[in-house]
């Protein structure tokens, strides 16, 4: 056996890589910059009735000086400290009210200057729509009066959104919300002097945990998370705010629906080291609405006590949930296994319930075969039980009849079958105003909506009626071929009524109001534009293919505009994917993904390259399949060798992609597999690797859909790894990290330490580093420049490779 690697920084000097090259920011040829810039199309959002629309619009990305702010790192948020909010977020800048009957746009008065929008929430009567407005001193909550347009500021006190909004309407003129104590500005100042060192133990007690990113870690950090995620409960209506209890660190509070009580978890000390804030201890306890508490059910430890393995839990009573079709009944489920899902036992979760006023024992409503889920409940006869076990990929839905206590299966299987999907079912809103199952045809049916609707002929998504009693599905509508088009909202479940979302290669998705009882003329209600002209005439197709062992795969190919195959010959070609792992090679096979979907690019999109003058295969399958008796990653590297074999040989044979000339690139998991081709393989030109993780045994406790840990597996975790064979990646490889990456496992010392690797054995690679990105980078100049680095690393490395 290899000697093993272990998390360690073993390779001297990264600061070399900081220095060395720099270049200021670049911008990509003018069709890439086009489609990365192009205005996106907004945002919709309607009432229960399809009687108001409203349209959101948002900016395509701020600026790099805009992510630059001050920004706090702990206890796994990153905030701001001037506003009480988180510092990385998307907003609104642009809001149009519609009436979607007369097509009357409605002006709104007072909105807020700069918009910065978030949160927006209709009220129970849908006459108003609530939203917050983040500043840099503060974060507000104003409310869109529906009838008039008029949009009016009700917080006095600045909110405090660093644990949640926690933003909830108690009835259409009352509203919860949670404000800030003190101003920013009264932060504890960070000592010169510590108080001591900062000391962690464990005092013989197993507690693995994840590689979590900006985690606390000094009793300074304690006090600053303690500070910023303080807030008080506060109860607004009709311009007066009333508090609701004492002031505490909120993980979650939500409303009975009776609107009498309150299911609150709260923070309590001491704080984790080694988890995020909704992973520290916490108190699970019922009020009532002036916040005295009625109950406490459970004192929760941290979840760093957590055992390691995917169907594992703690020992302790979880998710805790107001039943909706009761007025006031807490639902929660609590293992029977010890929380050790090896354990043999005939049933693995108990699921009980306790009703108000609270005094009793509680009941147990039913058990679950494997690891309990949840619960979409319906009315006293019908509630759908969803259980599973990841690591088996296995679900199973089942149909509980409170009134009679029993449990039934309706439907089980792979959750990697997408082709046996059933969708979800259609709720309404019942008497307390929250959403259950909508029952149909005397109460024998329910509505099942699949938005995706896979196929063997792509995704063709459906609406279909399933008969409660003999468990059968009968489709009453799907979408047609040529065409990609959704349910996004049934509007009349007995006349069937719905919106539905629309698109096809050549038509931006729009949406619109179909009747299939009637069976009118579909009437359209948005008329949103391409917004991508520099894609029109590039053609799209699926293309399916079989890798050696024989299993089915496909990819969406496209082909730049006019390209002609017999007189410009085979393109350049660049292959992006993500690896996902299957416990079924027939689940594998299946097809995934439209041809028929219109073409969106977002700022990951390998499609830019299209407009250059290459093939592009996007979202290649790369499944790495179980084989007989043994896990998935067990051959991993073999079967992503299988899989890009197979895509460079069927566009080699189709001739338009030139197998000399052939790149390879993904994000995240994708950059950890295109580092393994380039360490394996010899089938590309080049390589492109953004924000990937490449020593596994810096994330010793399971990864992706790995559940064994290093200890159990470390043959395995050093195969894996493309750092243990930097001394084989002999074709260039351009890195790509962002400086703040807060995804747990890719630390940005993966890309750094993996170039320092492949640099030291005189390897080709180049690492650009985007100042202020996490994960998924923003900041509009990083963005530009990372295009222009793919661009030339694939134009000298690939189109013009020698």
């Amino acid at each position: 056996m290899k000697k093993l690697l272990l998390p360690l920084f073993i390779l001297a000097s990264s600061c070399a890589v900081y220095a060395q090259d720099a270049v200021s920011y670049q911008t990509p040829p003018k069709a890439i910059a086009d489609l990365l810039l192009a205005k996106s199309t907004p945002g919709v959002n309607l009432d229960s009735k399809a009687e108001w629309m409203l349209l959101s619009d948002r900016n395509s990305y701020p600026s790099v000086e805009e992510l630059a702010m001050p920004e706090l790192r702990i206890a796994g948020l990153r905030i701001n400290p001037n506003n009480y909010a988180l510092s990385r977020q998307s907003f609104i800048n642009g809001f149009t009210l519609k009436n979607i009957k007369t097509g009357k746009v409605t002006v709104l008065t007072g909105l807020p200057v700069p918009l910065l929008a978030g949160n927006v929430l209709w009220n129970p009567g849908e006459t108003k729509i609530s939203f917050t407005n983040t500043t840099q001193k503060g974060v507000d909550l104003y409310l869109i009066d529906i009838a008039t347009g008029k949009v009016s500021k009700i917080n006095k006190q600045p909110l405090n959104t660093v644990m949640g909004s926690g933003i909830a309407w108690l009835d259409s003129q009352t509203i919860l919300y949670r404000t800030a104590l003190k101003p920013a500005s009264a932060a504890p100042a960070k000592p010169l002097m510590p108080k001591g060192p900062a000391v962690q133990q464990n005092l013989g007690k197993a507690a693995p945990s994840r590689t979590y990113q900006d985690l606390i870690r000094s009793p300074y950090d304690e006090q600053l998370f303690e500070f910023y995620a303080t807030a008080q409960l506060v109860k607004y209506n009709n311009g007066v705010e009333s508090p609701v209890g004492k002031p505490a660190i909120y993980q979650s509070v939500s409303i009975s629906p009776d609107k009498n009580y309150l299911l609150q978890r709260k923070v309590r000390k001491p704080f984790s080291y080694l988890v995020a804030a909704f992973g520290f201890s916490s108190t699970v306890e019922i009020t009532d609405l002036h916040g005295k508490t009625v109950k406490v059910l459970a004192q929760l430890p941290s979840s760093e006590d957590t055992p390691s393995g995917y169907d594992n839990t703690q020992n302790q009573p979880r998710g805790f949930e107001w039943r909706d079709d009761l007025a006031s009944t807490i639902v929660w489920a609590k293992p029977l296994d010890s929380g050790m899902i090896k354990k043999q036992v005939d049933f693995h979760d108990a699921v009980y319930a306790l009703s108000a006023p609270f005094s009793g024992e509680a009941k147990e409503l039913f058990k679950t075969q494997t690891r309990y889920r949840n619960t979409t409940w319906g009315d006293g006869t019908l509630a759908l039980v969803s259980e599973g076990l990841r690591g088996k990929q296995t679900m199973k839905m089942s149909r509980f009849n409170p009134s009679t206590g029993t449990l039934e299966t309706l439907y089980e299987g792979n959750q990697t079958d997408a082709y046996n999907e059933p969708g979800s079912p259609v709720m309404k809103k019942n008497q307390f105003g929250k959403y259950v199952i909508q029952k149909i045809e005397n109460g024998t049916k329910i509505l099942l909506n699949n938005t995706v609707g896979a196929s063997s002929k792509g995704d063709l998504p459906f609406l279909a009626k399933f008969d409660l009693n003999n468990k059968k599905s009968e489709i009453i509508w799907r979408s047609a071929e040529g065409t990609y088009e959704y349910v996004a909202q049934v509007l009349d479940p007995e006349k069937l009524v719905l919106l539905t979302r629309k698109e096809s290669q050549t038509e931006a998705p729009n949406y619109f109001i179909k009747n299939l009882v009637l069976r009118v003329a579909d009437r359209q209600i948005t008329d949103f534009t391409n917004p991508y002209p520099g894609l029109v005439g590039v053609t799209k197709e699926k293309v399916a293919y079989k890798r050696a062992d024989g299993i089915d795969l496909t990819g969406n190919l496209y082909l730049p505009k006019g390209y002609d195959k017999a007189k410009d010959g085979p393109l350049p070609l660049l292959i992006w994917a993500y690896p996902r792992e299957f416990n079924s090679a027939a689940d594998a096979a299946q097809i995934r993904g439209s041809k028929d979907r219109f073409t969106t690019i977002s700022w990951g999109s390998p499609i830019f390259w299209v407009t250059q003058g290459y093939a592009v295969l996007d979202n290649a399958e790369m499944p790495i399949v179980a084989a007989e008796g043994k896990k998935p990653n067990d051959t991993f590297v073999a079967q992503l060798k299988l899989n890009a074999e197979a895509a460079i040989n069927k566009l080699s044979d189709m001739g338009v992609a030139d197998r000399n000339r052939v790149a390879v690139g993904g994000h995240s998991y994708g950059a950890f597999m295109t580092a393994n081709l380039l360490a394996h393989t010899n089938l590309f030109k080049a390589g492109i690797a953004r924000s990937g993780a490449y020593n596994r045994t810096l994330t010793p406790f399971g990864f992706q859909n790995e559940e064994r840990t290093y200890w159990e597996v470390p043959q395995l975790y050093y195969e894996m790894s493309p750092f243990s064979y930097a001394d084989k990646i002999k074709t260039p490889l351009l890195l790509i990290h962002g400086d703040s990456d807060d995804n747990p496992g890719t630390f940005p010392i993966n890309s750094e330490r993996l170039f320092n690797a492949i640099k030291g054995f005189g390897g080709t690679t180049r690492f650009v580093f985007l100042p202020y990105e996490a994960h998924s980078y923003r900041g509009k100049e990083n963005l530009l420049h990372m295009l222009w680095e793919m661009n030339s690393w694939l134009d000298k490395y690939v189109k013009n490779a020698k």
